[in-house]
């Protein structure tokens, strides 16, 4: 599985799910999926992922073992409703401070109110920006995570120099994505489930199916382990690897700006 991106007349084509569309049309197209799951984003992963998005995002913050320190910087990129950064502060004793970057509004109005009724508002801000023009300076953050956003991303590889570019020296990337499935038997039930239950289970929660089949789709499209691993090396991290979880159906990307 690679992202497709092939030239047509006109200019650079990539992939919106199975659809092929050109490079400037991708970016609102997935912002209209997120401004219509916006509310009920995380029954979203959880119908996804049979609700085991939790204890993935849960891992991903135990790897990361954020710093108590007020000094702490992490950047959170297709995070809006907060649910990661909110790990991420509560993990560092309420010291570290995240900053919440999506390029949807609507998913990022649903990440305020939710922080200012858990009481984190102190530890955290949103921005509205795209992740391959970050509106932050060179080695700004200790971190950088993100979670089942890259694949939404039109130019994954520029997001990632992006990535690269605003971490200090000795920062870290955290990517945790879909994946490709590695279990015989589990690929064939993932399959069934993916492109039968999860648009279905869609409609019935939010009245239409058609934003769920295209982040069926576009987990499909997204490279699997090795291919991502090596578009990270390219951007010029260091020290690359992954871990699977729930014999890949989510894969946990780290490298290292070394």
């Amino acid at each position: 599985m690679t992202e497709a991106r092939t030239r047509a007349e006109g200019g650079m084509e990539t992939s919106y799910g199975f659809r092929q569309v050109a490079d400037g049309e991708k970016q609102g197209l997935v912002n209209d999926v997120f401004h219509k799951v916006a509310k009920r984003y995380d029954v979203m992963n959880d119908v996804m992922s049979a609700g085991m998005h939790r204890v993935w995002k849960d891992a991903m913050i135990t790897a990361l073992n954020p710093r108590k320190d007020a000094s702490y910087r992490t950047l959170d990129v297709a995070g809006g409703t907060g649910d990661v950064a909110f790990r991420i502060v509560e993990a560092s004793g309420l010291k570290a401070h995240t900053t919440v970057l999506d390029i949807n509004g609507s998913m990022l109005a649903v990440g305020a109110e939710r922080a200012q009724k858990k009481k984190l508002s102190g530890n955290l801000d949103f921005i509205e920006a795209n992740a391959e023009s970050l509106p932050v300076e060179d080695n700004s953050f200790d971190a950088y995570t993100v979670a089942f956003g890259i694949r939404n991303v039109p130019r994954i590889d520029v997001a990632l120099s992006e990535a690269f570019r605003v971490l200090k020296r000795g920062g870290r990337l955290l990517v945790l994505e879909f994946s490709e499935v590695e279990l015989p038997l589990l690929d064939k039930f993932y399959d069934e489930w993916s492109f039968r239950a999860i648009p279905r289970f869609g409609k019935m929660i939010t009245g239409d199916s058609e934003p769920y089949q295209y982040l069926v789709e576009s987990i499909r499209k997204f490279p699997n382990q090795e291919n991502f691993a090596a578009m990270i090396r390219t951007a010029g991290f260091s020290r690359v690897s992954y871990t699977n979880y729930t014999g890949g159906i989510a894969a946990l990307h780290s490298g290292w700006k070394l």
